[in-house]
């Protein structure tokens, strides 16, 4: 071939090399530039070289777009990008973060922060589910961390901690992902949610460091397992069936101050590196394609402008060698405390000079490549800098195999929603439930439920809404309510449970009629949150919404009563609430498949779900963490009982 780059034989740092020295600064700038699909038209594509094309969420070909709708879409843009002078494929990107979310019928996983509670049994948990069972009731303050530092509780807490199945879930993800032509999803989150009032919550996997360090195997899963003796640092993808992964908020997103989104995380560099910074180095020794700047502030210095962080860390001390991508419109958001994007040109000087390396720009292509284009020959921006960020980017392209490979391959259509990814998503719903109390008298458990009962109460405003038990970033950015993918409801899954002779009564809201003349076996509550995003999720009260109390007292009140609470977060229990409660179970956000909790309630599978968060008494009390001197939880860090089947657990 005339062209190294061309060649898939050579050396990939040869084909950078050779594309490199080809590129005017224009066609570098250009693939330094991420635009938002509703503005990629296929000249600004062909003409201005765009390295990278995204989804917002809920962006997509139109509405309950099919998989191969997007494939269609997508590859219409790569056509386009590969008819430019070089013909450079483009990067298409999505946030994919619990299964391809923005495709209508794709499998939906539980979000993280269920996948923080799953565990694969509890083999060697029953003196230490005993004695926390203990200290919850028994004991407080410092007396519990003598106990759980007796029991050496950072081995239980990650002990038998399912990475295996965030892994399973990331090649799931993967083939869903890649069958409908993206290549590029910006998962996962490895924040560490310090506080709970983040509307960020559920995407973290734990408060602890220890638990989402050991998530990060959905890496591999989402990009391959990098061979022995792989250069360190260096981005790998395994092949087509996988996908380019992004480890973000880099760094310490979920520190902040109150948890308040985009906020200020106040710490020394010591506690931001242990805490915060700890998952980042495994996500790099699997080889992760790219990282993406958090838009949060360390000590009141945002992140999109931290050199020292972004480039002398990141880059030069654990040895990044994948491209550090903006967040939407991050660098926008440096004009603070003036309005958004009034100094452009300064804060994108800022933010490239610090180590940005791809911007998500998203609509104002135009104004960003003029500034980025003057600022270079101006020598505010070293031309050393432009081909670093450039290389970086094509790096990740030419391990991607998009050079080879840049359209979809139409035969990865059937794995899209399958029965082997829902059932996937399956199990990972009944290994994330945490099963909080099971009786009003320890001795007399309540669950597991009997499905062949006579007449069940199925109530709340969860019970029956797909929406919602998915949550946020599921068909549009902030999530809707009602039957926006395809799925089961909790209220469906417990029709199929039941025997045939049960018959199932639903009222989202009963009234005092509801029980007039009908003889109820039971009741199952669903109460929870509806879906957010962001910073459309803070909320310092964090009461269940939708009346909730009021319907479980109106129920708990008449007959004995399951709660199920979907929620991306501990929320507030009032102890005359909970005193009223029969069961509680904390379901989390789980995605689309709500079998998975009537394969526990019902007792074809036990509970192993354990809290990955500290579950609060009062928001007063936030944040709190087991190693406060003032610890005093409803349900402390790794809390969760279990049927008594083999013996006491909890």
């Amino acid at each position: 071939m005339d062209c190294i780059y061309k060649d898939p034989n050579q050396p990939t740092e040869a084909r950078i090399k050779d594309l490199l020295s080809r590129m005017s600064l224009r066609e570098k700038a250009g693939q330094m530039t991420q635009i938002e699909r509703s503005v990629a038209m296929p000249s600004v594509l062909k003409d201005l070289s765009i390295g990278s094309i995204l989804s917002a969420g809920g962006s997509g070909p139109f509405d309950k777009a099919l998989s191969a709708d997007w494939a269609d879409m997508v590859d219409g843009f790569q056509k386009s990008a590969l008819e430019s002078r070089l013909g450079i494929p483009l990067l298409y990107g999505a946030d994919a973060v619990h299964g391809n979310n923005n495709v209508y019928g794709a499998t939906i996983f539980p979000h993280n922060v269920g996948l923080g509670a799953t565990r694969k049994g509890r083999k060697d948990g029953k003196q230490f589910g005993m004695l926390l069972f203990s200290s919850m009731t028994l004991i407080k303050g410092k007396c519990i961390l003598k106990l759980l530092e007796h029991l050496s509780l950072k081995n239980f807490k990650t002990r038998n901690l399912d990475a295996d199945l965030t892994q399973r879930i990331g090649v799931a993800t993967a083939l869903e992902v890649r069958a409908s032509g993206i290549h590029y999803t910006f998962a996962p989150s490895v924040a560490v949610c310090r506080d709970p009032r983040w509307g960020r919550c559920y995407e973290s996997y734990s408060s602890d460091t220890d638990i989402v360090t050991k998530m990060t195997s959905i890496i591999t899963g989402l990009q391959g397992k990098p061979p022995p003796g792989h250069p360190k640092g260096y981005p790998f993808v395994a092949g087509r069936n996988n996908v380019v992964a992004c480890a973000k908020h880099f760094v310490g997103d979920g520190g902040t101050n109150k948890g308040i989104n985009e906020g200020n995380t106040i710490s020394s560099y010591e506690d931001l590196e242990r805490i915060h910074m700890t998952p980042y180095p495994d996500c790099i020794s699997q080889g992760v394609a790219t990282i993406m700047a958090s838009y949060s502030s360390w000590n009141g210095t945002q992140m999109h402008a931290h050199r020292f962080l972004l480039t002398d860390v990141l880059k030069v001390k654990l040895g990044f060698k994948g491209f550090l991508i903006s967040d939407w419109k991050g660098v926008d958001r440096l004009s603070k405390p003036n309005p958004r994007g009034s100094n452009y040109r300064t804060s994108l000087c800022t933010a490239v000079n610090a180590g940005i390396d791809m911007v998500m720009v998203p609509h104002g292509y135009s104004k960003f490549l003029e500034d980025l284009i003057d600022l270079v020959e101006s020598g505010k921006i070293p031309m050393a800098r432009i081909d670093d960020a450039v290389e970086r980017i094509l790096r990740v392209k030419f391990v991607a195999g998009l050079f080879e490979y840049p359209y979809s391959d139409r035969s990865l259509l059937d794995t899209v929603g399958c029965k082997l990814h829902r059932d996937l998503a399956r199990e990972a719903v009944r290994k994330s439930l945490v099963l909080l109390k099971n009786g009003k008298n320890p001795t007399k458990p309540f669950l597991p439920l009997d499905r062949k009962a006579k007449r069940v109460l199925v109530a709340g405003s969860n019970a029956d809404n797909l929406g919602y038990q998915c949550g946020g970033w599921t068909a549009t950015w902030c999530g809707a309510s009602g039957r926006i993918t395809i799925g089961t409801t909790v209220l469906e899954a417990i029709k199929e449970a039941v025997g045939d002779k049960t018959e199932v009564i639903y009222e989202q809201n009963p009234s005092p009629a509801t029980f007039e003349s009908q003889d109820f076996s039971y009741a199952i509550v669903v109460v929870g949150e509806g879906p957010y995003a962001e910073f459309t999720g803070d909320n310092s009260e964090l009461i269940i919404p939708f009346n909730a109390n009021d319907v479980i007292s109106l129920v708990t009140d008449r007959i004995p009563t399951l709660v199920i609470l979907i929620s991306g977060r501990p929320l507030v229990l009032e102890p005359w609430i909970l005193e009223k409660m029969d069961a509680l179970v904390a379901a989390w956000l789980p995605g689309s498949e709500g079998g998975g909790i009537t394969d526990v309630i019902f007792g074809d599978y036990d509970f192993e779900g354990r809290l990955p968060v500290t579950w609060f008494k009062s928001v007063e009390q936030l944040p709190m963490h087991p190693e406060d001197n003032s610890y005093d939880p409803l349900f402390p860090f790794g809390f969760g009982l279990t049927y008594n089947k083999k013996g006491p657990l909890n």
